[in-house]
This record gives structure tokens, C-alpha cells and sequence, in this order.
């Protein structure tokens, strides 16, 4: 079981990071290790995450003999969210701070819009974390709605990490479902990995692997203690989301942490989905999609492999890509930009049916064994929704503003929207598109 240390010594962009109750104090110290040639230092918080913790963060970097400025993003109070007007707010605070080195206190907003405006900037930040509630803390990239939509935009994680505990434990139970959530993504994930590895398409990466999934399992274990407050609980959910950040950092790619479940939340990103006026977080979009993903994965364990007919399969199969372009006005209506990623990205991996043979043939002999290593990566159904019902994040399709006929057509688009294999994309090729997304839809309302 990989630790922390072991992970810092294939992080690419992180030097240093605390995990704990109480470890917020220990700021300056990180500060003065990773920052020794600045003294001083911009603090930016929102009002929420400045009363938690931020304030006290900036007094203990000040009575260390820090220079410190703070910026408070959006000091009404008034809702906001991770946009690129933001990020520009934000980088010309840090701009006129003129070379103090940046300080986010907060989650997965606060976390991202100084991230990439640090990284606008050519300068590296450190982040003191205030909630479990996403992956994103040591992860390289930062989710920004920009021109619209959101999408995540190119940057470095930070340079240290602080995450603690015993704040975390006190934030609203709803970021902490959120971060539960998104770490349970990780167990289809795995599976959809486990595939993508036997095809050859994208290989398992030994340590990135360990990184997420070593302990995945046990961090999971007890969500209504997470949803309850119980910092024991929410320090492992704390570590197994950092552990995932920087598992992409190892592998320089979102695989170790992300498979069709966060298709699915992307697709519903480039929509801006909202519920009763409030964007719908990431984890809950997320959680919704392990439920998805993890009923395609049980709908294909229980396929017959043994007696596929694969010739039927490759004769069916179209004949080029322009032939599945085609069908993209059909799939995506009038949503110009959903048919222009997919035109993008799934040519890059759609299958000649020379390479589709190659690869049900493949699949037919090694199902066997293959299925026996999914299914113990995976949690059944009903498990996985039990826990995230226990850690009080959504499990129903209308708890996120999502109608049965939005799904289906959702699900119908995913396998185009991503340059990567997942379980979905099997479905796809076997001509069993239109059975899960049935299948899959009917789960997903019972």
C-alpha cells in the first residue's frame, strides 16, 4: 500500500503534503520549506472558508514572521463558482501582490481558480484544503466554466498540500457526500481501467494503480460515519482523494481516477446542469455515473461471451468513420458543440472492423478470466447505492434534475465524447448500445 511519502516522490508537481486534524497550523512551516526565498505571502479565501480556517491560517503565517496579504473572493457572500472571470479576478490580486507567494484556503472552487491563475502567472501556490469533497487538491488541471462551458483548463497542481481533518469534519455534509462520492467513481473506474488494459488500448500503471486503489475500499467503508462528521472517517476520505491526485500526477492522466461515471458528469458539464437554481456539484454528477457505470458493468458480466458471434458483430459494424458522424445530428440534436468534441475524440479511437475482430476475438478468449477480475473490482449495484444513500449523496435521477428521457440520451453520447475506452465503448461495439441504455435507465429509477 503505497503512503503519501511514496507518492511525493512521483508527484511531478507537489513537494509536500499533510493530512490531519490540526495540520492547518502547521502553514508556515510548509510555507517557509517550500517558499524560502518569499516572506511574504497572499492568503485567498471566500467568507465561508476565511471564518473556518483562513483567518487563522493568515495570523500563523504572520506571527512566523510572514508578510501577509489576504483576498477575500467574492466578500458579499454571494454565491459564485470556478469561472474564468474569476480566475482573472483572482490572478490580478495576485498580480498586484507583486511576488507573494499564493495561499488558497478552501475546496475544490477556491483550489481551482487559484490554481490556474497562479499557473497564468508562472508562479507555484500551495493550498490548504477545508473540505473532502473532491479530487481535485493535488491534481494537476482546474475545472473552469469558460466561454460557457465548463471544462478543465491546463495547469500545475500545487507545489504543497495541506488537508485538514478536523475542518473537513465540520464542513457541510453535502461537500462531504460530494467527496464521497467521487471517490466511489474510482471502483468502476478501476474496472473500466482493467478493461482498457486487456485490449491493449491503455495500460495499467502499476503505481498510479496502487495509488488509488490500495486502500479505495477501506476509505469507503463506513459512509455514514463520513456523513456524520466523524474525523477518522473523514480523514481517510481526505487521503484517498489525495492519493487519487496524485496518481494523476504519476501517470500524467486522469485514468487512475476517472472512467464512464465522470463521462457522464462531463457531458451534463458542457450543459451547465443546475438543480432548484443551484449548479449540481461534481461528485453528485459523478455519483449518478458510478450507478450508470456500474450497471454497464453488470450488464456486461453477464453477457454470454462464450457463444458471440463475432463475424454478425464486425459485419454490423460501420464501415468507416464518416459512417458514425453521420449519426451525430440523431445522437446530440442541436447541441453544435457536443457533436464537435465527439467528432474529435472518437475518431481518434474508433475501431476499423479489422481492429474490432482483433479485438472481440481477443475479448472471447480472455473473458474468462478477465470477468473474474472485474467483477472483484467492482461493488454490486445495490451496494454502491446503499453507501452513497448512507453518505447522503443522491442515488436517484431526479435528486440532480435529471428526467429518464435526458439520461438515455446522455448515455447514448458518452462513448463519443472521450478518446478512451471504457466499459461503455464495449457495449457500443457488441451492437448493445440500445439494451443498456434500457437496462441502465430502468436500474437507475427503481
Amino acid at each position: 500500500m503505497a503512503s503519501i511519502e511514496e507518492a511525493l516522490k512521483s508527484a511531478t508537481d507537489t513537494k509536500a503534503c499533510v493530512i490531519g486534524p490540526g495540520t492547518a497550523d502547521g502553514a508556515p512551516a510548509m510555507f517557509r520549506e517550500l517558499f524560502q526565498a518569499a516572506r511574504r505571502a497572499i492568503v485567498v479565501h471566500d467568507p465561508r472558508t476565511r471564518a473556518v480556517a483562513g483567518e487563522r491560517v493568515a495570523a500563523r503565517l504572520a506571527a512566523s514572521g510572514v508578510e501577509v496579504a489576504e483576498y477575500v473572493i467574492a466578500p458579499g457572500g454571494e454565491d459564485f463558482h470556478a469561472t474564468y472571470e474569476k480566475v482573472e479576478e483572482v490572478r490580478e490580486r495576485l498580480r498586484e501582490a507583486d511576488g507573494a507567494a499564493p495561499v488558497a484556503v478552501g475546496s475544490g472552487t477556491v483550489n481551482d481558480l487559484v490554481k490556474r491563475a497562479s499557473d497564468e502567472l508562472g508562479e507555484r501556490y500551495m493550498v490548504v484544503g477545508t473540505a473532502a469533497s473532491m479530487d481535485g487538491y493535488t491534481a494537476y488541471g482546474a475545472a473552469i466554466t469558460k466561454d460557457g462551458m465548463k471544462q478543465t483548463l491546463s495547469c500545475r497542481a500545487p507545489l504543497g498540500c495541506i488537508v485538514d481533518s478536523a475542518v473537513a469534519a465540520r464542513a457541510p455534509v453535502e461537500m462531504t457526500a460530494s467527496g464521497y462520492a467521487d471517490l466511489m467513481a474510482k471502483i468502476p473506474a478501476g474496472a473500466d481501467w482493467i478493461l482498457a488494459d486487456a485490449i491493449g488500448s491503455e495500460r495499467i500503471h502499476p503505481l498510479a494503480w496502487d495509488l488509488v486503489q490500495a486502500s479505495l475500499k477501506d476509505a469507503l467503508a463506513n459512509p455514514a460515519g463520513a456523513a456524520s462528521g466523524d474525523e477518522r472517517e473523514v480523514r481517510k476520505l481526505c487521503e484517498g482523494l489525495v492519493m487519487s491526485g496524485f496518481a494523476m500526477q504519476a501517470m500524467g492522466s486522469s485514468r487512475p481516477a476517472s472512467g464512464t461515471e465522470h463521462q457522464v458528469s462531463h457531458y451534463w458539464d458542457m450543459e451547465n446542469l443546475s438543480y432548484n437554481g443551484k449548479v449540481v456539484s461534481h461528485g453528485f454528477k459523478v455519483g449518478i455515473g458510478t450507478l450508470a457505470s456500474t450497471a454497464v458493468l453488470e450488464f456486461l458480466l453477464a453477457f454470454d461471451f462464450a457463444h458471440l458471434d463475432v463475424e454478425r458483430v464486425v459485419a454490423n459494424w460501420p464501415a468507416s468513420f464518416d459512417e458514425v458522424k453521420a449519426t451525430f445530428p440523431a445522437i446530440f440534436g442541436a447541441r453544435e458543440a457536443h457533436i464537435r468534441r465527439a467528432e474529435e475524440e472518437y475518431s481518434k479511437k474508433f475501431p476499423s472492423r479489422e481492429l474490432l475482430r482483433e479485438r472481440l476475438e481477443l475479448l472471447k478468449t480472455a473473458w474468462p478470466d478477465l470477468s473474474v477480475r472485474i467483477r472483484s473490482q467492482i461493488l454490486p449495484f445495490a451496494e454502491v447505492r446503499e453507501k452513497l444513500r448512507l453518505a447522503c449523496a443522491p442515488t436517484r435521477l431526479d435528486e440532480i434534475g435529471i428526467t429518464p428521457e435526458r439520461f438515455r440520451e446522455t448515455f447514448r453520447g458518452v462513448p463519443y465524447m472521450r478518446a478512451r475506452y471504457f466499459g461503455l465503448d464495449l457495449a457500443l461495439e457488441l451492437g448493445l448500445m440500445d439494451e443498456v441504455v434500457e437496462k441502465t435507465s430502468g436500474e437507475m429509477q427503481s
